[in-house]
């Protein structure tokens, strides 16, 4: 019988996968062109089987410095952004050879914490990413590194990761790293210490196990992925750190093997995002829709298209948490607005193929997707 531990790992349908420096430079040395292939191949692979996956992947600055012949890391902003501008061009380069061989396109994002800040800048990288993932093009991910200072800095591509995973609502986040997982004390030094397989994501002490950064090239350790297990099961993701040298590591992972240390999110997915979307309180507006659209809405579980909408009422902006009320006002739902309210207005009672002339432009088809729907009754 399947133990539940198995199913959290196979049933993962969206999967974001953070590899560091150290394993994708091999120490400094330089891209590694054999392990990031293996990755790929897996990739490839996962995606075959109808996984979504997301490769957020550290080594811009790493591979810089080479090129640039650093041997040391620099301390000075200006010069890190010139090491990721030259360092992110072979990294991107590689992983486009290498899954365009295994049949998989790719596209290079790169993100600052503003993107994920803004909130229009959220909405408007969740879309890119999703568009990608539905036309079987995988994401390669990195920090923009070449214009982030201090302030705007994620800190680690761990966080990244995490972030990511809590971007496009991911049933999964692979950190990939140079150790086996996470150990009740730094086994370098301590020979009691044990291997943790299993444990609760957010657990305080697992922060009190973690050490600092072990390694010269990269700038994470054990406690940032730690603390990004803790932020991506703030979204319902688990949490998996694992060798990334181990066989087939990414593959055994997909198809329910724990490998490595298993940091469980404690609430589902979709119960995460709908106890978030009913924890607003504060409202920025609503709109009123038809019987019409009132049924699709709650009998049908369809997302809301503006020509059921009758009227529109506040200010909001595109991804604020609106409320749906039927035509005597009650409300039936809330959820994320992919219009503002002005917007909103033009495109009442009008079908989807008239949004360009209203706007100028087209986001969506609806107002509210489904995904970001939670109904009242």
């Amino acid at each position: 019988m399947t133990t539940p531990i198995s199913e959290v790992l196979h049933d993962a349908r969206r999967i974001v996968v953070k590899v560091g420096s150290s394993l994708v430079t091999n120490e400094g040395r330089g891209l590694d062109e054999q392990a990031i292939g293996e990755w790929c191949r897996q990739l490839a692979q996962l995606a075959q089987e109808g996984k979504e996956v997301i490769m957020v992947s550290s080594g811009a600055i790493a591979e810089g410095m080479k090129r640039l012949g650093w041997r040391t890391r620099p301390s000075e902003v200006p010069a890190l952004q010139a090491a990721a501008a030259v360092g992110q061009m072979g990294l991107a380069q590689m992983y486009e050879t290498q899954l365009r061989a295994n049949g998989m396109g790719s596209a290079q994002v790169l993100l600052t914490h503003a993107d994920l800040a803004d909130r229009e800048r959220y909405l408007n990288a969740r879309s890119t990413l999703l568009t990608l993932l539905q036309h079987r093009v995988l994401p390669v991910i990195n920090e923009n590194d070449t214009v982030v200072n201090d302030e705007i800095k994620f800190g680690d591509n761990d966080t990244l990761g995490a972030l990511v995973a809590n971007l496009v609502e991911a049933d999964l986040l692979v950190i990939l790293t140079d150790q086996k997982g996470l150990y009740t004390a730094d086994p370098r030094s301590n020979p009691g210490a044990t291997f943790v397989h299993e444990a609760r994501a957010g657990d305080p002490a697992l922060e009190s196990m973690a050490g600092g950064a072990g390694s010269s090239i990269g700038k994470g350790g054990m406690l940032t992925k730690i603390l990004a297990a803790k932020r991506a099961a703030g979204s319902g993701a688990s949490t998996i750190i694992a060798w990334g040298r181990a066989p087939d590591a990414l593959l055994r992972v997909a198809h329910g093997e724990n490998i490595g240390t298993l940091l469980v999110a404690q609430t589902a997915k979709q119960q995460a995002r709908k106890q978030w979307m009913a924890d607003h309180l504060q409202l920025r507006g609503s709109v009123m829709v038809d019987a019409g659209a009132a049924h699709k809405l709650c009998q049908e579980g369809k997302s809301l298209l503006p020509i059921g909408m009758t009227a529109v009422e506040g200010d909001f902006s595109r991804g604020d948490v609106i409320a749906i009320r039927d035509a005597q006002g009650v409300e039936i739902g809330r959820g994320l607005a992919n219009y503002a309210a002005a917007e909103a207005r033009l495109l009442c009672r009008k079908p989807s193929h008239e949004f360009e002339t209203l706007l100028g432009y087209t986001a969506e088809p609806e107002m509210v997707h489904r995904d970001n729907l939670i109904l009242s009754r």
